[in-house]
C-alpha cells in the first residue's frame, strides 16, 4: 500500500523521497505495510488552526494524529472493504519541529523521523495521556526504531522519552 505525502508548507525544506521511504519502513515494523497512511508536511498557521480545532490548544505543534479506525494498542484494525486499508493521516508540523531543532541543535531529519514514529503509534491506538499508557507507547516507539536503526545504521530514540 502507499504513503501519500503532501508538503503543505514552504517555510522549511522538506526531503519527501527520503521521508516517504522512511515512513514506510516505519509501517513495516510496526507489521502495518498493507494499509496506506496519509501524511501531510505542515506549517505553523496550519498546525495551530488543527490544534486549535482537535484539541483546544491553539498552538502550533510537532505532531497530529488522525486513525481513520480506533483500535486498541497493539492491535491492527480489521477492514472490512479495501477502502478500509487506511490507517489514517498524520500531520507534520514541520516549521515548528525545524525551529525547536535549531534551539536544541538536534538534526531535523532525525527528529522528523522520530516524530512520524510516534504520529504512526497514535494511528495505531497508543496514547500516552498516563503512565503506563506512556510505557506502552514507548516500548513500541522503541521497538520500531530499533527495527529503523537496524535497517539505516542510525541511533534514533523515541521522542516520548521525556515525557513522564
Amino acid at each position: 500500500m502507499s504513503v501519500a505525502l503532501r508538503n503543505a508548507q514552504r517555510a522549511v525544506p522538506v526531503r519527501r523521497a527520503a521521508l516517504r521511504r522512511t515512513v514506510c519502513a516505519l509501517r513495516a515494523a510496526l507489521g502495518a505495510s498493507r494499509f496506506d497512511v496519509g501524511l501531510v508536511c505542515a506549517g505553523n498557521a496550519l498546525m495551530r488552526r488543527l490544534n486549535g480545532a482537535y484539541r483546544r490548544c491553539p498552538e502550533p505543534t510537532d505532531v497530529l494524529s488522525f486513525p481513520f479506525h480506533q483500535v486498541t494498542a497493539g492491535e491492527l484494525p480489521r477492514p472490512h472493504s479495501r477502502d478500509d486499508y487506511n490507517l489514517g493521516d498524520i500531520f507534520l508540523g514541520v516549521e515548528y519541529i525545524h525551529q525547536q531543532c535549531r534551539e536544541t541543535g538536534e538534526d531535523f531529519d532525525d527528529v522528523l523521523t522520530v516524530t512520524a514514529a510516534h504520529g504512526l503509534c497514535h494511528l495505531l491506538g497508543y496514547r500516552h495521556d498516563t503512565k503506563p499508557e506512556w510505557e506502552q507507547m514507548y516500548q513500541k516507539e522503541a521497538q520500531i526504531l530499533e527495527e529503523l536503526n537496524r535497517l539505516t545504521g542510525s541511533r534514533l530514540q523515541p521522542l516520548t522519552s521525556g515525557l513522564f
